[in-house]
């Protein structure tokens, strides 16, 4: 069988390497380009633990170049400087997964938290890709909108429960991620010896992620929510946990209502325990908990930030939109200890 052969642009960060990862051993993907806004090295210059598994040069990236050689094209690139390389790509018949921000939002909660958008007309038919809610709508689309970690875990804690939560009640997440969630590049917030040994919010009740959650949020429910959602910084690599915190307007088992509702997801696990970062570190499975005092409920769910809420996401729906099996390639053993 002839692989369909992919292109992946922004190389060098925390994502590109994982898509590297996914993807070098991948049953139906070849990957046929690597790209940054350089180009000019080896991938093991951008990633020496790649040594002895794949040497490919790194091109500075071309739209025109990766449509004559790809089908597909995985952007891990920064919001605004994705949005018009995905539109020449998409011009030029080539589908792409974005793993930004510039097409998860709306226009107008995207200008307002992030930058003007050069590429409305897209932006119109981008699905937001979360398969436990747009699964079919990702197998037909040209553009598929890569959510964040913070939504993903959020938003997959919260969902059940969406049409029991009161309206009028405030919703609030309580988030932590690992320090990978912010990025390769330096600063002083992410530097050793402000992280080591410590905890702390940033953002809070304004993080720019909190916008996107509410709108997928409120979209589903037809509801009108308030969403506090305040991240943390954990003093690890890799892994997030999100604590939610809803008041409901009837009275429901709740742990049934949750194992219902996922009872035949793959990659979402109910369970019975409070959930940790560890048992699913290395995975593309999100890990639920749910406990309740009547009518007020903990959800609580774990996700690799890295994973699940970037690179393996964005290879689940890479696999939909080429019509293959939503499983092929996708990560499943945690890293334990």
């Amino acid at each position: 069988m002839e692989k369909t052969k992919v292109a992946i642009i922004g190389a060098s960060g925390y994502t590109g390497l994982e898509l590297v990862k996914l993807l070098v051993s991948h049953p139906y993907f070849e990957i046929a380009y690597v790209g940054t806004s350089e180009g000019g090295v080896k991938l093991t210059n951008l990633h020496p633990s790649l040594v002895g598994v794949i040497e490919q040069d790194v091109l500075k990236s071309d739209a025109k170049e990766i449509a004559k050689v790809a089908k597909l094209a995985f952007l891990a690139l920064p919001h605004q400087a994705a949005m018009g390389f995905a539109k020449e790509l998409l011009a030029l018949g080539v589908k792409v997964v974005d793993l930004s921000a510039d097409y998860r939002l709306g226009v107008e909660a995207y200008e307002k938290h992030y930058c003007e958008h050069v590429d409305k007309e897209n932006l119109k038919h981008a699905v937001y890709g979360l398969p436990e809610i747009f699964r079919q709508e990702i197998k037909n689309a040209q553009l598929v909108a890569n959510p964040g970690c913070y939504p993903t875990a959020s938003i997959l804690a919260i969902l059940p429960f969406l049409k029991y939560i009161k309206e009028d009640a405030p919703i609030f997440i309580d988030a932590k991620s690992g320090v990978s969630g912010a990025g390769k590049k330096l600063s002083e917030s992410a530097h050793f010896v402000n992280v080591n040994e410590n905890i702390t919010a940033y953002n809070p009740l304004k993080h720019r992620h909190s916008p996107e959650i509410t709108e997928k949020l409120q979209n589903a429910s037809g509801k009108k929510l308030e969403v506090n959602f305040v991240p943390h910084l954990l003093p690890i690599t890799r892994g997030m946990l999100i604590s939610a915190y809803l008041v409901l307007d009837e009275d429901i088992d709740a742990s049934a209502v949750l194992k219902d509702f996922y009872q035949n997801e793959k990659f979402v696990r109910v369970r019975n325990t409070p959930v940790n970062v560890k048992t699913t570190a290395g995975t593309n499975f999100c890990d639920v908990f749910v406990a309740q005092n009547g009518r007020s409920v903990f959800v609580s769910s774990s996700i690799d930030n890295l994973l699940r809420g970037a690179s393996s996401q964005a290879v689940v729906n890479a696999n939909l939109m080429c019509g293959y099996e939503e499983t092929a390639g996708i990560p499943v053993i945690a890293y334990v200890p």
